[in-house]
C-alpha cells in the first residue's frame, strides 16, 4: 500500500520540494477512526518525521491534551479553538495529524490544503455523518479535497453486519453531542432505518 511505504518520507518532486498531501480516515462511531489515525503517526515518528498532532478543545472525552481511541491507544496532541490555529502551530512540520475533524470550523478544508501546498502530509480523521445519518461538518468536503481515503467501518450493535451509521440513543436534538457507548451505538443500514 502506498501510505505504508518508509520511502514516503522523501517523498519529493522534480524540483526538489516536498510533496504534500491529504489523507482522510472516515467512519461511523467506534469504527476504529483515531485507533488508525494513531498508528500512522506512530509510523511517522518511527520514521523520524517531524510530527503534530492537534484535536479540538471541545471534544476532552478520555483527556485534555492526548488523542485517546476507545481502545484506550493514544498519542501526544494540541487542542485548538478553531482549524485556523493549526497553521500557526504548523510551521516546519511534516505531518499533521487531525482528530474529530467534524468537530472543527469549515475553516478546516482550506487549512489542510494550505498545509499540503506547503509540503506537509496531512491526515484528518473523522465522522463523515452526523447522528442523523447527514454529512457532518467539513469532513465530506475534506473527502472531496484529500488524495487519499479510507472507510472504516464499526459492527452493527444490532444484527452482526457492518456497520455506517452513529445512532444516538438519547434524546437530545443538538448537532454536538460528546458521548461514548452511553449515548451511541453503531448500526448498519437496515437496523438505523428501522429505528428512524
Amino acid at each position: 500500500m502506498f501510505l505504508e511505504r518508509s520511502s514516503d518520507k522523501n517523498k519529493i518532486s522534480g524540483n526538489g520540494e516536498r510533496r504534500g498531501w491529504i489523507e482522510v480516515i472516515c467512519g461511523c462511531m467506534f469504527s476504529g477512526k483515531t485507533e488508525e489515525l494513531i498508528r500512522r503517526l506512530k509510523r511517522a515518528q518511527i520514521a523520524k518525521q517531524k510530527v503534530e498532532i492537534f484535536k479540538p478543545q471541545v471534544d476532552a472525552r478520555y483527556d485534555g491534551k492526548n488523542i485517546v481511541s476507545h481502545d484506550r491507544n493514544q498519542i501526544i496532541s494540541r487542542a485548538v479553538a478553531s482549524a485556523r490555529e493549526i497553521l500557526d502551530l504548523a510551521d516546519d512540520i511534516e505531518v499533521v495529524g487531525i482528530d474529530e475533524a467534524q468537530f472543527f470550523d469549515v475553516g478546516l478544508i482550506a487549512v489542510c490544503n494550505e498545509l499540503a501546498d506547503r509540503g506537509v502530509r496531512v491526515i484528518a480523521a473523522g465522522l463523515d455523518l452526523d447522528y442523523r445519518g447527514e454529512p457532518f461538518g467539513p469532513v465530506p468536503q475534506l473527502l472531496a479535497a484529500a488524495e487519499y481515503v479510507t472507510k472504516v467501518h464499526a459492527i452493527c450493535a444490532r444484527c452482526g453486519e457492518l456497520a455506517h451509521f452513529s445512532h444516538r440513543t438519547i434524546v437530545d436534538d443538538q448537532l454536538v453531542v460528546i458521548g461514548e457507548k452511553d449515548r451511541y451505538e453503531p448500526l448498519c443500514r437496515k437496523c438505523f432505518s428501522e429505528k428512524k
